[in-house]
């Protein structure tokens, strides 16, 4: 990215510390990954500030997967599995990947509070309930393992969750550690909702000119991933 680029983009997007005291608000942010990667703008939330109108955001102005990323520390300590290693398919394993060398999708899950676990409502719980078993995980004063997350959460579900690389941005370079790491920046829990903006007309991803003027047009900050891996990895 050039100085010229970047500095347009900062401006129009308010830049990283616009991002941070937005997320530190419970407010989204904006993420382009990389055109080399994914080319895919996603809306993340920090998951402790997720309530029923915030899933009804994802669903309406984004309309992609609504997936809970919780860092590798918290998902080991709950012994959450990437998931294709928990299938026993043949569909499993092979990953085959053109942009990136495995997934980082773990198991789904609904809140054991939740009815059917779609509705806003209950995705919204199950989501909240997420980003305080993150902190439990990572408290050295509580004892929360897999014992206590399968008392809270029961699997299949309708959240996703993600598994964060160990060392984030250094390891990998997807939504999922893009948002965590601005997460972590903004010392807020280890759990952050994505959801990938899609383009109404062609079914594809929205492009990042679209994405920007959304953001623009919403007040939202907008960041690319550049920006992100530049200042924080």
């Amino acid at each position: 990215m050039t100085q010229r680029a970047s500095d347009e983009n900062a401006s129009a997007s308010g830049g990283l510390d616009a991002a941070l005291d937005a997320f530190r608000s419970g407010e989204p942010v904006l993420i382009h990954d990389f055109d080399d990667r994914e080319g895919e703008t996603d809306i993340v939330y920090p998951a402790g500030a997720v309530t029923p109108t915030a899933v009804s955001h994802l669903r309406n102005d984004a309309g992609g997967l609504v997936c809970v990323a919780l860092s590798d520390a918290v998902a080991d300590a709950v012994e959450l599995p990437f998931l294709d290693d928990a299938l026993d398919h043949p569909s499993a394993g092979d990953h085959d990947l053109r942009y990136d060398s495995r997934s980082s999708f773990s198991l789904p899950v609904n809140h054991r509070d939740t009815f059917t676990g779609i509705t806003d409502e209950d995705r919204a719980l199950t989501i909240t309930k997420l980003a305080e078993a993150a902190v439990a995980a990572e408290s050295v004063a509580v004892q929360y393992g897999s014992e206590e997350f399968a008392a809270e959460f029961r699997s299949p579900g309708h959240v996703n969750l993600l598994r964060g690389a160990p060392a984030l941005l250094a390891d990998r370079r997807g939504h999922t550690e893009l948002g965590l790491a601005l997460a972590a920046e903004a010392d807020l829990p280890a759990a952050v909702v994505v959801c990938e903006m899609l383009d109404d007309e062609s079914g594809r991803a929205l492009s990042p000119s679209d994405a920007r003027a959304y953001a623009n047009r919403r007040g939202f900050a907008y960041l690319d991933g550049e920006q992100l891996v530049d200042e924080l990895a």
